[in-house]
């Protein structure tokens, strides 16, 4: 899987070619401290294979092994062995919810169809490197808490694709050709932070660069933003064929495109992808699932679990006039399960979600989809009584973020009386989602405002997103 960096003679022209102009036209870049990307290549393969033989923790471990550790855990066990441990840890999370053996069927877990490089979305880090150099990009081992941070390569990572690597080194090439400080603590001054890196099935690449202003005027930072779209469309960082480059400048950790908007240097402003036959739009901030391959697995699940496909007299059954899509993104679970309902009512927080959703139903022709912008648990309960009164069959789906949904979602829908089955997928069940789960199942009260009849979880079903990591996706049936 390593992939050796750009080395061949007609890059190294091209990149010697494009240094020399660079030092003679702009005084921008010092060369003083420059290692190239096409200098350093990533461990051999046979790195994997003899690391697979050593115990976990020991004191004579690289930095790699290390960084392997911490991003991937579980990549020394055999493909079959990390489902069989994913497996045990999904029945003992379950067991919380029953206090003894889950009561109702857990399938086996559905493995990812592509265990290697199978990230669509990458987001590398700037730090000190392991010889102290600060514009070193990669991931981190060590914590700020105890100030042992290094930032190590991820090329030699099993999640990690090639291209991702790739211009994760061609970006740290430029960061440091640029006499601009990198941005380590926002207090202590530095401009250059991460890059995010979203490629799809077909090889489209999308690079994202987040940028401290600092004291910089606008004019001062369109220098350097201009010089970036140069190394990567004109120079050296050519080789990562970028189909579209964003910047966002922020004094913020993380912004949403709302509070400082992507800015489109170079390229198109969408890539797309394709799950279960139908294509999505994927903009720079937009969620969506990072194994694609295991997206469509867990898609059709939840969509079965929805909606079951039962076929009568050679035509389809539609079973729940509604699907309600809370935390919809970008309509991914909607709009692949629209042709199985009457009406699919998506709600979502992020705005450019709400966007990129609504303009994928049009292009895939899913006219009973609809899209709502606004937290959850504001929307949900004005929404739920306009749907008590127009009947019909209604059937939830929910897709939170770790942080499980709001108590006030949860209520809304409990207390649906429409509502007969309920699919929660929940990447970290053992968090706040299990809180989720008990609420929805717990004897109706009314102090707790959850007046509604109780569900009952009757199936769950582990689908395996994150190969060499301990984390998959359950979806979990509820019914009452």
């Amino acid at each position: 899987m390593a992939l050796a960096a750009p080395c061949s003679r007609s890059v190294l022209l091209v990149k010697h070619k494009y240094l020399c102009s660079f030092r003679k036209t702009c005084v921008l870049f010092s060369t003083n401290d420059t290692c190239l990307a096409d200098q350093r290549k990533p461990p051999s393969k046979t790195f994997r294979t003899k690391c697979h033989k050593k115990p976990p923790w020991t004191e004579d471990r690289s930095w790699e092994e290390r960084l392997a550790d911490v991003v991937t855990p579980l990549w020394r066990l055999g493909y079959e062995e990390q489902l069989e441990l994913k497996q045990s840890h999904q029945l003992k999370i379950l067991s919380q919810l029953s206090r003894g053996e889950p009561s109702f069927p857990v399938l086996s877990i559905l493995p990812s169809p592509v265990r290697d490089g199978y990230r669509n979305k990458s987001s590398f880090s700037v730090n000190r490197g392991a010889d102290g150099n600060p514009k070193t990009v990669g991931f981190y081992v060590g914590t700020a808490r105890q100030g042992n941070i290094v930032c190590v390569s991820g090329d030699h990572l099993l999640n990690m694709p090639e291209k991702h690597t790739l211009v994760a080194r061609c970006y740290q090439d430029f960061i440091r050709l640029s006499p601009l400080e990198p941005c380590l603590l926002f207090h202590t001054g530095g401009h250059w932070r991460e890059v995010t890196v979203r490629t799809n099935r077909e090889g489209h690449t999308m690079a994202i660069v987040y940028f401290h202003p600092q004291t910089l005027n606008p004019e001062e930072v369109a220098v350097h933003k201009a010089h970036l779209v140069d190394y990567f469309t004109r120079g050296p960082g050519s080789v990562c064929q970028l189909d579209s480059l964003f910047f966002q400048e922020s004094h913020m950790t993380r912004c949403t495109h709302e509070e400082s908007p992507y800015q489109l240097l170079h390229g198109r402003p969408h890539i797309y992808e394709e799950v279960l036959g139908f294509k999505f739009r994927i903009s720079a901030d937009a969620f969506f699932q990072v194994n694609q391959p295991a997206a469509e697995v867990l898609y059709g699940t939840v969509r079965d679990l929805c909606v079951p496909n039962t076929e009568e007299g050679g035509g389809r059954t539609k079973v729940g006039s509604t699907l309600l899509d809370v935390c919809c993104g970008t309509g991914a679970i909607g709009i692949t399960t629209s042709p199985r309902v009457d009406r699919v009512i998506g709600i979502e927080l992020i705005e450019q979600a709400v966007e990129d959703a609504r303009h994928n139903a049009a292009f895939n022709d899913a006219l009973n989809c609809e899209f709502v912008p606004g937290k959850a648990e504001a929307v949900l309960p004005g929404l739920m009584s306009q749907l008590s009164s127009t009947g019909g069959g209604l059937t939830a789906v929910v897709n939170p973020a770790r942080a499980g949904l709001h108590h006030r979602v949860v209520r809304a829908l409990r207390n649906q009386p429409s509502i007969r089955r309920l699919v929660y997928v929940s990447c970290k069940p053992d968090g706040e989602a299990m809180r989720n789960f008990r609420e929805l199942c717990c004897v109706p009260g009314v102090q707790t405002k959850l007046t509604g009849e109780a569900f009952s979880p009757t199936l769950a079903v582990p689908v395996d997103m994150f190969p060499h990591t301990p984390h998959c996706e359950l979806v979990l049936l509820f019914e009452r």
